[in-house]
């Protein structure tokens, strides 16, 4: 059987595999990716990207550009209604940030963009990278061996198998994920919380909209919970239900003259003209878990593989991006021999408490928008759309300090958050988004993250950044520097930066690859040389760059 090398082979082409595959290539890694459907979605599922994912993607060069220009038909709707039906009472009206409100705290904005058509600018982008793309294609077998992980990949076309090894394999497979399946992980929450067949139909809602340009529109009556969304924003739409196998009902059960009835039940006018394709009838699960872990010796789990939860809110996809993020800068520095596994550990003790709370977010705005007050004692506080995008913090990981326990006593288990309209700039934080000056132009600081470590220093800093460009030397870190404020590269007129990032002129802030806080000194040091090594080299595990393989 013909062998081939890679170093990390992704298995799974949805949003999480192909972003994966992109951010390696930014690092330098080439990877394979395979995906046993012959192309990507041609559904839209996932139709919203946040502003904290729009953040990442805009560092890779015009990619900003490309996800605005094929935005999705929906893109300029905002309204999230509760409704008995939609020419009928309206029930509640979920509030969300304003544009002006997200421009405060980030330079990116929500997106609305369906996953039919964000797929195929991702595989674009990842094959000119110079990723190795393989759709039609499955991985058959594989075991994790000395040398690294094993694996037979089969051409689903022409049968034909081919031996590979990877240094790593990262699981990207889904919700119901063959490798996670195979390794045994366990998964905690509340597990299925409803079964959901929807259905695409053409009518004219014009009248039952009165005006209202929905995003989503949740119906709640006896007898009927579902959704009403936009597909094209005219004419196509999509009414979802709930089911309940354990009364015997299946998909199967839906014809066509009962979805006739139910779109006209959902919608609220008895004779309303409508077509249904139930031909074309989708049938998933809403569930909310998270997996024990997310590391396993060489293999690593991403995306739904990692966590599922309930589209409201539309974290999943978004959160399954940002874990490929976290994870490609981090096997690449590995892959590269500057940095020690144990690295790759802080995947998993900073993604895992984020997707949980991200998790039981979703669930809470679930219940909420579902009628109830809280579902299977997930009743807790409802967290803000900004905060949870913008302000979830790591509490342990790749960061100096490492802070176990959270400032009001919760445990890093359980996730944690700060609001990003009141950034302190602590270690674990993301980096604060402020206005500076370049050449006169205004210009966001964190245009100058997402590409390698970043040594940002006040005004009276220039013994950091002295230091910082022979330590990065040294240890063959990507490591740029930069100061702020007068006579430095960027003027801070408003005098914004040193608050928002805790230091003083002399002081110093460790931005990682991924735009969020490593370390910070508030002042100056008697040996900045001597103190930002050991640091990087804490961040680094450099200890471990010459060990053995990594272990589970």
């Amino acid at each position: 059987m013909p062998e081939e090398k890679t170093s990390v082979l992704i298995v799974g082409g949805g949003p999480t595999g192909l972003s994966a595959a992109l951010f390696l290539t930014q690092h330098g890694v080439r990877p394979m990716l395979v995906e046993r459907h012959p192309g990507s979605s041609v559904h839209p599922r996932a139709r919203a990207v946040n502003p904290r994912t729009m953040e990442l993607f805009s560092t890779v060069s015009g990619l900003e550009q490309e996800i605005q220009a094929h935005r999705s038909p929906i893109a300029g709707n905002s309204e999230l209604v509760h409704v008995e039906s939609l020419a009928g009472r309206e029930l509640l009206r979920m509030e969300r940030p304003t544009p002006d409100d997200i421009e405060q705290i980030s330079p990116a904005q929500w997106i609305m963009i369906d996953q039919d058509r964000l797929e195929p600018i991702l595989r674009r982008r990842a094959e000119a990278g110079g990723a190795d793309i393989r759709f039609n294609t499955e991985l058959s077998w594989w075991a994790e061996g000395p040398d690294g992980v094993e694996a037979v990949l089969r051409d689903r076309a022409t049968g034909a198998e081919r031996r590979l090894l990877a240094d790593y394999l990262i699981a990207a497979d889904g919700s119901r994920s063959p490798i996670r399946e195979r390794l045994g992980v366990a998964q905690h929450g509340p597990g299925t919380i409803s079964s959901v067949v929807s259905v695409p139909f053409t009518a004219d809602l014009t009248g039952p909209l009165r005006g209202r340009r929905i995003v989503v529109c949740y119906v709640n009556q006896p007898g009927l919970h579902g959704t009403i969304i936009p597909i094209d924003n005219e004419k196509r739409w999509a009414l979802g239900v709930s089911y309940a196998p354990e009364r015997g009902e299946s998909p199967a059960d839906f014809t066509r003259e009962r979805w006739v009835r139910l779109v006209r039940e959902a919608v609220g006018v008895a004779d309303l003209p409508v077509e249904v394709d139930s031909d074309q009838a989708l049938s998933w699960e809403m569930a909310g878990r998270v997996c024990e872990r997310f590391r396993l010796g060489r293999v690593l789990l991403a995306g739904d593989a990692a966590h599922v939860m309930p589209p409201s809110g539309a974290f999943g996809a978004s959160t399954g991006i940002q874990d490929a993020h976290n994870l490609a800068w981090k096997l690449a520095l590995v892959l590269r021999g500057v940095a020690g596994t144990g690295l790759l550990e802080t995947y998993q003790t900073e993604r895992r408490p984020v997707a949980g709370l991200t998790m039981r977010q979703a669930v809470q705005r679930f219940a909420l928008r579902d009628g109830k007050k809280s579902y299977a004692g997930h009743g807790r506080d409802l967290i803000d759309e900004r905060t949870m995008t913008l302000g979830y913090r790591y509490t342990s990981g790749a960061l100096l300090p490492e802070t176990e326990v959270d400032d009001d006593g919760a445990a890093a288990e359980g996730g944690a958050c700060e609001d990003p309209r009141h950034p302190t700039g602590r270690p674990g934080t993301r980096a604060p988004h402020v206005v500076l000056r370049l050449d006169g132009e205004p210009v966001s600081i964190l245009d100058r993250y997402g590409r390698g470590f970043v040594l940002a220093t006040g005004e009276a800093g220039g013994a950091w950044r002295r230091a910082g460009g022979r330590v990065g030397e040294a240890l063959a870190v990507p490591l740029a520097t930069f100061g702020v404020g007068p006579r430095q590269e960027l003027a801070d007129p408003a005098g914004g930066w040193n608050a928002a990032y805790g230091v003083g002129p002399a002081g110093a802030v460790l931005v990682r690859p991924d735009g969020f806080i490593a370390w910070r000194s508030a002042a100056g040091a008697k040996d900045p040389e001597r103190e930002l090594g050991l640091v990087l080299r804490r961040l680094l595990h450099t200890d471990q760059v010459e060990g053995p393989a990594p272990a589970g």
